[in-house]
């Protein structure tokens, strides 16, 4: 109602084609951050998952109202929140093998790092 676009139309002017823009990229990376972060949390750390959650939720946020101001000032939120994201994914991957490794080798990983520190 703000731009005057009635649905079910999409385009309009330039500021709501960009907001809209913005809300559709969150939403399709939405699953994504949904499953690297249960992901981490239940096969890793959950407090070190949640902190880079609320890291990404953040540089998702700077994305967002950077997007909505200019094209190029979408940039640093999504270079941020993809890093945040990769690393949850990487935690998550750590935290899968450990368990298979842990559960069908009797190797834990993270039993051997508990050690030396």
């Amino acid at each position: 109602m703000k731009h005057k676009v009635m649905p079910p139309a999409v385009t309009g002017a330039p500021e709501f084609d960009r907001t809209f823009r913005a809300q559709q990229n969150c939403v399709e990376f939405y699953p994504i951050f949904l499953t690297g972060l249960w992901t981490a949390g239940w096969f890793f750390n959950q407090e070190l998952a949640s902190f880079l959650g609320v890291l990404y939720m953040f540089a998702r946020y700077k994305y967002f109202h950077g997007y909505i101001q200019s094209v190029t000032g979408r940039l640093t939120g999504f270079y941020l929140s993809l890093i945040f994201l990769t690393c949850l994914m990487i935690l998550g991957a750590a935290g899968i093998v450990n368990s298979f490794l842990d559960e069908y080798l009797d190797f834990s990983i993270a039993k051997k790092l508990r050690k030396l520190f």
